[in-house]
């Protein structure tokens, strides 16, 4: 899940486009790591822009511009390939014989063999020139790929981007995060915060559907995720609140009548969709102190529900928490 093939990877009133490199360690590699063969390839004229320019949007590749003539080239072969093997798909290795194929080595100015240039992104990004020794070579490759056992510093780097897109997603910056969260996705698109993360991001910008969307027909293990499945009851209280009436008639009525805690309990629904979390927590709190027999305990237990969707750390969950507690324990 790269690219524009990226689901997540959308606009929220502009053009988002997210791409992101952990310790440059590309989701999708383990299996390339396993079939060797995949990592090291030839290629043609016609076939560059594939095989080297799209196919270094998911990791480095390193283009070997090569002829049989050339005796330097021989000798930098086998240890190219060599490390380029024991990388286990940081990199990948494309062989272009110039003799065959020269219009891409005169385009990039490469007047002398062996050359080889590395591609990130769809661009040239770094490069040597002659057989240079299988240390220098393995030096070159870690400084692309990230060094050999790189993937606690990217899971690392990732959390710190899910907490950063956390962060601006909770100070309003929703197309900030929604950056964040898709280049993380093209990291690992299977991380359960982040794909939470973007459907809170389409919430705010006012895209429910679109975000149920994206949450439909996950993968189990996802599906299961707490994170996610808060995100899918938000958004059935979103569903539920838009069929409870206006808000403004409703308060109207409590003014009249705070006793109706049936009408108090659709304020706070309403309230709680609006992000006005302490003024939903107190409207349930009030019934709570007012007739905790009510609905069966009704407004604790909706209190709860809403504890699930907020989590454990929003201001307004510690809040209420407490409050609660006074109320349960007094």
């Amino acid at each position: 899940m790269s690219g524009s093939n990226n689901p997540y990877n959308a606009s929220f009133g502009g053009q988002m486009s997210a791409s992101a490199s952990y310790g440059n360690k590309p989701a999708g590699t383990a299996a390339a790591a396993g079939e060797a063969g995949a990592l090291i390839k030839d290629t043609t004229t016609a076939n560059f822009a594939r095989d080297v320019i799209e196919e270094s949007r998911n990791q480095p590749v390193l283009v070997d511009f090569w002829a049989p003539w050339c005796g330097p080239c021989r000798q930098l072969t086998p240890s190219l390939e060599k490390v380029v093997n024991e990388a286990g798909g940081r990199v990948k290795l494309v062989k272009m014989n110039i003799d065959d194929h020269p219009a891409i080595a005169g385009q990039l100015g490469i007047q002398s063999i062996p050359a080889v240039i590395a591609f990130v992104n769809g661009r040239p990004a770094d490069g040597f020139m002659g057989a240079i020794p299988e240390s220098q070579v393995r030096q070159f490759i870690d400084r692309l790929g990230g060094p050999e056992g790189g993937a606690p510093d990217q899971a690392a780097e990732i959390e710190a981007v899910l907490e950063e897109a956390t962060g601006l997603l909770a100070g309003g910056d929703v197309n900030g995060a929604a950056e964040l969260f898709g280049a993380v996705l093209q990291a690992e698109p299977e991380n359960a915060k982040a794909l939470a993360g973007i459907a809170e991001c389409m919430i705010a910008a006012g895209q429910s559907q679109r975000a149920r969307e994206a949450l439909t027909d996950l993968p189990e293990t996802l599906a299961n995720d707490a994170g996610i499945q808060a995100v899918v009851k938000k958004l059935d209280q979103i569903d539920e609140a838009r069929k409870l009436g206006d808000p403004v008639a409703i308060e109207h009525g409590l003014a009249i009548n705070p006793d109706n805690h049936e009408q108090r309990i659709k304020l706070a629904k309403i309230r709680n969709v609006e992000g006005k979390h302490e003024e939903a927590a107190e409207h349930l709190l009030t019934i709570m102190r007012r007739d905790r027999a009510f609905d069966d305990d009704g407004a604790r237990r909706q209190l709860l529900q809403f504890f699930e969707v907020w989590g454990p750390k929003d201001p307004a969950t510690i809040a209420a928490r407490r409050k609660l507690s006074s109320i349960l324990f007094s």
